[in-house]
């Protein structure tokens, strides 16, 4: 299972949330380039870029930053990014900049037949994000509750040619809660199409606890405020995972 660290871009700057909201955040580097090269330093074996201002905005904020990053570790490791994509012209320039996935998340929700085209257009690079509050699905940066299911909505994207699917606990994510294991592993179960958790991974024992659920679809966990503080160590972290997952 892969331990996927998250860079999260704000003005520019390297930070945390919590609960998504905007303005309860930690700046942890202003300097995004150096931090996603100390990840792939740890054994990042993929990289998480959200453009959350772009989220708020609907368009592409950070795109400099993004640009920076890919091109300091182009060919090193994966990335996949999400933030303000709404048109397959700003997915094709990403792509074309060296990006390995996109990540849908309100265009999921307001515009299903975009998905669909950047399905077709960018064939196994789409992934969509299914944030949820209470399992109520958030858009627009999660700023607004929409009347979709998480379950709703994540079926009805099966057979589009979805790469993978983001599920995040809203409630938990930046609050050092834990995992929403249950939920996560309840999403998987019931779709064809594998899932990464995110929100609120905490220690390693929540590592631990998702390699055990690798079997059910779950492929990924991102992390973000647990590496940040030192609460987890990224090698380690992994080394747990692969371990786990040959015994699966």
């Amino acid at each position: 299972m892969l331990i996927i660290p998250a860079i999260d871009l704000k003005n520019g700057q390297c930070v945390r949330l919590r609960r998504g909201v905007m303005d309860d955040a930690t700046v942890y580097s202003d300097d995004p380039v150096d931090m996603a090269r100390k990840w792939v330093k740890q054994g990042a074996r993929r990289l998480h870029i959200v453009d959350l201002d772009g989220a708020i905005s609907g368009y592409p904020v950070n795109s400099g930053a993004i640009k920076s990053i890919l091109s300091e570790i182009a060919g090193e490791v994966p990335v996949q990014l999400g933030g303000g994509l709404r048109d397959l012209n700003a997915i094709e320039e990403y792509i074309s900049d060296g990006v390995s996935y996109v990540i849908l998340g309100t265009a999921a929700v307001k515009n299903p037949d975009f998905v669909k085209n950047a399905c077709q257009a960018f064939r196994g690079q789409v992934i969509v994000g299914v944030d949820a509050n209470n399992g109520e699905v958030a858009v627009e940066g999660w700023s607004e509750l929409t009347s979709k299911t998480v379950s709703g909505l994540a079926k009805g994207l099966q057979g589009v040619g979805v790469e993978s699917i983001i599920y995040t606990d809203i409630n938990r994510d930046g609050m050092g809660s834990g995992i929403n294991i249950e939920a996560t592993k309840n999403l998987a179960e019931s779709i064809n199409i594998p899932v990464i958790a995110s929100g609120g991974l905490t220690s390693l024992e929540d590592v631990r606890k998702l390699s055990n659920c690798e079997g059910t679809g779950i492929f990924g966990v991102i992390a973000g405020r647990a590496l940040y503080d030192n609460a987890i160590n990224l090698s380690e972290a992994q080394a747990i995972s692969d371990k786990l997952s040959e015994k699966i």
